[in-house]
């Protein structure tokens, strides 16, 4: 029998009670950051009505600038501010975990911000914070892009305990670097939120979470920015969630909408028992 087909009865066999659903919201955010506040709460509705237990945004899902520097006026103190607020009303809600893929918050630099990923249990409490690590840069024809102007990079791995496993967090440009995600250790889902250009969404976007997943042997959740901005900037979308055999569960090629998919973490444990390539490792 082949291992495809050995791996498909192996997780039909699996218990289902274990079953959780996971959802990814994918925009195309503006300028403004009520208005997007606003189609988040309504994404977010639609992927709890569906089942969802938790639920990533994408990458500046609040804010999307005509200018790079507009995310740096809406900055908002740690534990302070609209953005923050909503997303710990709509975990609390809805009883969800919520990941905010990113949010504009103080920096030591008056010009820059951290691009911070917030984690929020279900009753509404921030319980993690990872500040991105890698900054986009890219000179490519007329595309030009430099977020160390306006974004002051973190020093640090996150990785949160959950009701769902290990979650790692990583945003956009982190998935570049492989590096990361193995010093995070054996976690059971890696969170990228992005806003992808669709130069280099086109060319590298799939292949990179489709990695991410298979060499850690884990479920990716990677909600985008998808559609064309105000800003005249245009990203890729296809947000995804991808499992721990490098299958893309669900995906949404473009505009505003939810993507959800099964995690079975059962099924993730018979994959590393049967090929345990993360005890394999022998360069660290």
């Amino acid at each position: 029998m082949a291992i495809t087909s050995r791996l498909k009865t192996t997780k039909a066999k699996l218990n289902s009670q274990d079953m959780i659903k996971i959802a990814a919201i994918q925009m195309a955010s503006g300028p403004y950051v009520a208005a997007n506040l606003s189609e988040a709460e309504r994404l977010i509705e639609i992927a709890v009505n569906q089942g969802a237990k938790l639920v990533v945004l994408p990458e500046y899902f609040a804010i999307m600038g005509l200018k790079e520097t507009d995310k740096v006026a809406v900055r908002e103190e740690e534990g302070k501010g609209p953005i923050q607020e909503f997303l710990s009303k709509m975990a609390k809600k809805h009883v969800i975990w919520l990941i905010g893929g990113s949010v504009p918050l103080v920096s030591s630099s008056p010009n820059k911000v951290h691009n911070s990923c917030l984690v929020y249990d279900d009753k509404g409490r921030q319980v993690a914070r990872y500040d991105k690590i890698h900054l986009f840069g890219l000179d490519l024809g007329n595309e030009h892009y430099h977020e160390e102007k306006t974004i002051a990079p973190g020093n640090a791995v996150k990785v949160v305990d959950t009701p769902f496993g290990k979650i790692g967090l990583s945003i956009c440009y982190d998935l570049r670097f492989p590096e990361l995600y193995r010093a995070m250790g054996e976690v059971n889902i890696i969170i990228v939120p992005a806003a992808f250009t669709d130069t280099t969404g086109k060319a590298h976007w799939e292949s990179l979470i489709r990695a991410r997943a298979i060499e850690n042997l884990s479920y990716v959740i990677a909600p985008a920015q998808g559609g064309y901005h105000i800003s005249g900037r245009e990203t890729h979308g296809n947000s995804m969630i991808v499992d721990p055999w490098g299958v893309i569960l669900d995906r949404l090629p473009r505009g505003s909408g939810v993507v959800i998919a099964t995690m079975n973490p059962q099924y993730q444990a018979s994959l590393r028992n049967s090929l345990p390539a993360l005890k394999h490792r022998i360069l660290t």
